[in-house]
């Protein structure tokens, strides 16, 4: 059997692919914190699983949903870099490793974007702590000189899927009549259905001629006005309240958040992925809300 390592595989996405490996066959180790599985901690045991991999797909790391307090970031940041380097480490004492290493990015990775959209080749890099971490993730993780190893980091906008993610606060916000536009509502809402991110890892780990940087995200981005909208149209709400941001912040201290992850306008578009001739599954928002939401 074909082995694959999920590194920090116990969430939304890494239950998902789990799933979706097992179903193809594919003899599935996952790395993680929780006890029934590889611990970070063991390190001969994830050089041994390591051996013959091949795939090994890191989604490990603190979740960003939370207060920036200075114990948080700390952690955010810590949780990938640590992890991240705990892999290429034990990729280094292997006799035999893996193939192909992908690492997740992220997509906030770019500055605020309302002008134009940010491609691999033509995107600005932003400021402030959440482009620290994204920045110094990908660093440390191409720090790796791996000569067997080919090595993608995938810089991923949101992650749109049916159990877990953003879909629950969502479908929440549309469901007790809060679902209009959030801030100006001119913010890009860049987004990916979870079975093509899910096919995107099985697209690139086969081409041997991909490497390097790639932006993870649907083709057809969309403003929040229209998020807010389709939602609505989707889930037969027709009427929603708009939040401004003053609302928005008071709310975020209240569920102990922050509104970056809501007024932060990603405008990410998946250039290198398109050129290399990628198939989007779930190419409109419309159609993923859909499949999402429509039973």
């Amino acid at each position: 059997m074909k082995k694959v390592i999920l590194a920090g595989g116990t969430g939304f996405i890494g239950n998902y692919f789990k799933e979706q490996f097992m179903e193809r066959g594919y003899d599935v180790h996952i790395i993680s914190r929780h006890p029934s599985y590889i611990s970070w901690n063991d390190e001969s045991a994830i050089i041994d699983v390591l051996e013959g991999a091949e795939l090994l797909v890191n989604l490990a790391g603190k979740s960003v949903n939370c207060r920036y307090n200075e114990k948080n970031k700390n952690d955010i940041m810590n949780s990938r870099l640590e992890t991240t380097s705990i892999l290429g480490e034990a990729i280094l004492s292997c006799d035999n490793p893996p193939n192909v290493w992908m690492n997740s990015s992220t997509a906030t990775i770019y500055r605020h974007a309302e002008d134009r959209p940010m491609t691999e080749e033509n995107g600005e890099i932003g400021t402030g702590f959440s482009v620290d971490v994204a920045v110094n993730w990908e660093k440390t993780f191409f720090s790796f000189d791996l000569p067997e190893t080919r090595q993608m980091a995938l810089r991923t906008a949101i992650v749109l899927g049916e159990n877990g993610g953003v879909m629950t606060p969502y479908r929440n916000l549309v469901k007790f009549g809060l679902g209009g536009a959030q801030g100006t509502g001119n913010q890009t809402f860049s987004w990916i259905h979870i079975e093509d991110l899910f096919q995107i890892v099985l697209f690139l780990k086969d081409r041997s001629d991909c490497s390097g940087v790639f932006n993870c995200s649907a083709p057809n981005p969309v403003s929040n006005q229209e998020l807010m909208r389709e939602l609505r149209t989707v889930m037969t709400i027709p009427l929603g309240l708009p939040s401004p941001k003053w609302l928005l912040e008071m709310g975020a201290v209240f569920i102990r958040t922050e509104t970056e992850l809501i007024l932060k306008s990603r405008w990410i578009v998946p250039e290198k992925l398109l050129n290399k001739g990628y198939t989007f599954t779930f190419e409109t928002l419309h159609q993923s809300l859909q499949d999402i939401l429509q039973e």
